[in-house]
């Protein structure tokens, strides 16, 4: 590992991972933390259902983008770490950690869009804090949400539930969150009609939970994108992945930006949507409902759970074999 702190210690690849394992679970092993999950289920004694917790902070450039901001960012974020756990999300608490000289339109400008989406999402702010650092300290605008929320009878997912046979589904297309950030940060001029699928997940998660028996694990490709997201499950389940590339969905400009940047769009982040693994018989039904929300339209069966030991496989359009690991590098830091 590096001597030092390096911008891909941030992107969630394989830096990322170094590092939660060589320093925080180092010292801060226990079996909650040990799951590595979105979020943790905490068990009280006597009582009904678990609570859950998730916490994320926030440091998106610029705060300000096609299809969101660092507010509506930092709402869904944690909104859909809790809901891809399984969970209920009911409260979330903000803290602001705000750069002198910020003007105060562009900051109430971030807080009605967080109040909106909370709206959205039906979740409540109930807690925060805030903090003003000297010119030059920050960039801005940094926010860390909270969130809490309670475990449902419908979900029981995990890692040990995975199965050869089961299949992976995506809801809908990848890399536009990361690719708009991208274009717009650095004035490139490219894809004028990006946009970011920042959005919170919660009700179709839901109601996917409460519907379609047989979902397995479900998680958001955030950082590190689709491909990143998928090995971290298949080492954690012990299993090998099989995606197709022609049945991932990538919307045109997407693909078409991507390739002038040399980027892979199963890298980029995504921040409206998630990887759900379920019983083969059951993905038809789960893409049908899912594409009755407009958050799913372009839902797809994009691959299949075999045998195996950590491994990911991509078929690409030509019929080669190329195996996927974790992000190395950081091509898009600062994307959530």
């Amino acid at each position: 590992m590096s001597d030092i702190i390096i911008l891909s210690h941030g992107d969630g690849g394989i830096l990322t991972h170094n590092l939660v394992n060589d320093i925080f679970l180092k010292y801060f092993k226990n079996p909650y933390l040990i799951q590595l999950t979105d979020s943790v289920f905490l068990n009280f004694p006597g009582e009904g259902k678990g609570i859950v917790v998730s916490t994320d902070s926030f440091v998106v450039s610029p705060i300000f983008f096609p299809g969101g901001d660092i507010g509506k960012l930092a709402v869904c974020g944690t909104v859909n770490d809790l809901a891809v756990s399984g969970a209920r999300p009911l409260f979330l608490t903000v803290g602001f950690i705000l750069e002198e000289g910020l003007l105060l339109s562009e900051l109430e400008e971030v807080v009605v869009s967080m109040a909106r989406t909370a709206e959205e999402a039906g979740v409540v702010i109930v807690a925060g804090d805030t903090k003003v650092v000297e010119k030059g300290h920050g960039d801005k605008i940094f926010i860390n949400t909270t969130g809490i929320g309670t475990s449902e009878e419908e979900a029981v997912l995990g890692y040990e539930a995975v199965k050869p046979g089961d299949k992976i589904v995506i809801n809908g297309t990848l890399g536009d969150h990361g690719l708009t950030v991208l274009t717009r940060r650095q004035e490139l001029g490219l894809g004028e009609g990006l946009q970011s699928d920042c959005a919170p997940l919660n009700g179709i998660i839901q109601k996917a939970l409460k519907e379609i028996k047989g979902i397995k694990i479900m998680r958001d490709p955030t950082r590190g994108g689709l491909a990143t997201t998928l090995k971290e499950i298949a080492v954690f389940s012990r299993l090998d992945f099989t995606i197709f590339e022609e049945q991932v969905p990538v919307a045109e400009e997407v693909r078409s930006t991507a390739e002038m940047l040399g980027l892979d769009p199963l890298y980029l982040a995504n921040e409206g949507k998630f990887i759900t693994i379920v019983e083969s018989a059951q993905a038809d039904a789960l893409v049908q409902l899912l594409r009755e929300d407009p958050l799913g339209k372009e839902a797809q069966i994009i691959g299949k759970v075999e045998d195996g030991s950590g491994k990911v496989y991509l078929k690409t359009f030509f019929g080669g074999t190329k195996y996927l690991h974790y992000l190395a590098g950081t091509p898009l830091p600062r994307i959530c």
